[in-house]
């Protein structure tokens, strides 16, 4: 089995795919992944083969009216900054969609098409005469009856759970607009009326086949989802065993009490200097040391001392999660999907500062499960808030032992597997 996995976004949606990308490879199949270039040494350093495409959207992180967007759209305000955050990401997702196309006809015929639903790369299997099969971070994606699409923005009754779902795919078809059907033609020689196809269905009209990677155990109930889609758990990339921890990290661990690990991933939001202020100002209030992950999401060390220990905060660009969450007292993040797989599997209790899109429902879960206090939305992020919240996570005994037993039963499943075995049955069958 030849398999072609397709992804673009944050590392949270370039990590799981190197996972499965793994898994796919210790199968005894054969794999290729493409992506964001900026995530080139990344898939290197995992073995995977990565053909770059042009980071696209990725290049807009630092865009004011992008962070600003990203960290509030709630009212009328929010609609205006959604609708802005539109007009500047569009050119750039087309710009992702034509380079996916022309690096895909240079390689071999895959026997299946993996993808993320946000690149809708099922175009190209359908030009490819292959199974295209869409993965899913979150839910939201297909329609279940059992409780609204977590991905929509307004409070809905349940009575319209189902209907809600509609919503997954329309943001998706304005950020592409009329490009697809344009593309389809010039490039894949497919029938234009065909741009509209859902990404949840084969070019015949019939169900796709559907992977979901997370757990069903954060979901509310048990959700009735079609027999085509599977629910496999969370992507988790093995530990290659290159990564070696810097000695003044290891230091400033052994130096004290665990402290507790904050970082926003790559959801820079429009307030670095008065959130980084925020964060610090809330870590002394709570009497705690922390590592505090910069970079992308916006969270700065003053004075440039990146790496270095200041008081009881150690100040770091990047590690892996999966290796230094276990280290830590607890985690605080912003809610995507992966980090909040990582949390999970860590057995640690969280603080979650959701900013927009699947954050505030994995927020909410997050309570709802007792592995984390309330959601802190990054809009109402105060140094007095960060502080109560960071005071009971790492004094709470009942969040401590509920993320531990989560993260017990979280590190038993094997979510790559099973999707594995999903994508041998599709090609199999097809």
């Amino acid at each position: 089995m030849n398999v072609l996995l397709v992804t673009h976004g944050s590392r949270g949606d370039v990590q799981p795919y190197l996972a499965l990308a793994c898994g796919v490879k210790a199968a005894g199949h054969e794999v290729t992944l493409i992506g964001p270039s900026v995530f080139a040494e990344l898939a290197g350093s995992a073995g995977v083969p990565y053909v770059p495409i042009v980071d696209g959207p990725l290049e807009l992180l630092a865009d004011p009216v992008v962070r600003r967007a990203n960290e509030d759209r709630r009212g009328l305000r929010g609609m205006v900054r959604g609708v802005r955050w539109f007009h500047r990401s569009r050119p750039h997702y087309v710009k992702v969609l034509e380079d996916l196309i022309a690096k895909v006809k240079g390689l071999p015929r895959p026997d299946v098409v993996v993808f993320v639903p946000w690149v809708p790369a099922h175009h190209l299997a359908e030009w490819l005469k292959v199974p295209a099969v869409p993965v899913c971070f979150q839910p939201g994606w297909v329609p279940t009856p059992d409780f609204v699409n977590p991905l929509v923005p307004r409070r809905l009754p349940t009575s319209l759970s189902r209907a809600s779902y509609a919503y997954a795919e329309w943001p998706v078809r304005r950020l592409y607009g009329s490009a697809v059907a344009r593309l389809r033609r010039e490039s894949l020689g497919l029938s234009g009326r065909g741009s509209k196809l859902s990404v949840l269905s084969r070019p015949d009209g019939k169900p796709a086949t559907v992977l979901q990677a997370f757990d069903p155990g954060v979901l509310p109930g048990t959700p009735r989802y079609p027999p085509t889609t599977h629910t496999t758990g969370f992507w988790h990339l093995p530990a290659t065993g290159e990564w070696r921890m810097p000695a003044d990290l290891r230091s400033f661990l052994d130096a004290g009490k665990r402290p507790v690990y904050i970082g926003f991933g790559s959801m820079a939001g429009s307030r670095s200097a008065e959130k980084s202020r925020a964060v610090l100002a809330a870590v002394r209030q709570a009497g705690v040391r922390a590592v505090i992950a910069t970079g992308w999401g916006g969270v700065m060390a003053p004075d440039d001392k990146q790496g270095r220990g200041v008081d009881d905060v150690f100040f770091v660009n990047e590690m892996p999660h999966e290796q230094v969450f276990p280290l830590m007292a607890a985690i605080v993040h912003h809610g995507g999907a992966g980090t909040t797989a990582s949390a999970l599997r860590s057995g640690r209790p969280q603080v979650v500062c959701p900013f927009t899109f699947d954050q505030p429902f994995w927020a909410r879960r997050m309570h709802a499960l007792g592995l984390a206090p309330a959601p802190l939305p990054q809009y109402d992020l105060t140094a007095g808030r960060l502080a109560e919240a960071l005071s009971r996570v790492v004094r709470d005994r009942e969040l401590a032992q509920g993320a531990e037993q989560f993260g017990l039963r979280a590190a038993a499943q094997d979510g790559v597997g099973k999707a594995v075995e999903v994508l041998e049955t599709v090609v199999e069958s097809y």
